[in-house]
């Protein structure tokens, strides 16, 4: 998808120059929004949805428990796969649905209207429409 999707061409991953046995290299930059934005505003999401569910997500956590070293964060507890993301340090700078206190599935679709039928956002406010 990387290489096919236009949207992405021409990115790059900021750097940052390091010494490494005293020369010049480059490292990736682990604070730049691929890893700061994409982890709290995505993947901890779905992270979260699927605690939720109680579906288990060892990759996924695998995935948060490197970001989140490298980030200096913690949004999955006990740096383990199988932890949780609700109440975990840094839960209030993610959106995942513990942060907002959803406890279960149902409440979750519910409160979002995931089941209703025909509606829809209106993209000039924030209500409801048939």
């Amino acid at each position: 998808m990387l290489n096919t999707n236009h949207g992405y061409l021409g990115l790059t991953h900021p750097t940052v120059e390091v010494e490494v046995d005293g020369k010049k290299a480059y490292m990736p930059n682990f604070k730049y929004r691929y890893l700061s934005e994409d982890i709290p505003f995505g993947l901890v999401v779905a992270r979260g949805i699927a605690e939720l569910a109680d579906v288990k997500t060892p990759n996924i956590d695998e995935v948060i428990i490197w970001a989140q070293e490298r980030l200096g964060k913690q949004y999955l507890s006990l740096n383990t796969v199988g932890g949780t993301v609700k109440g975990t340090r840094d839960m209030h700078e993610t959106r995942c649905p513990q942060r907002y206190g959803f406890e279960n599935l149902d409440e979750f679709i519910k409160a979002n209207h995931y089941n209703d039928k025909h509606v829809y956002r209106d993209p000039s406010s924030s209500a409801l429409l048939q």
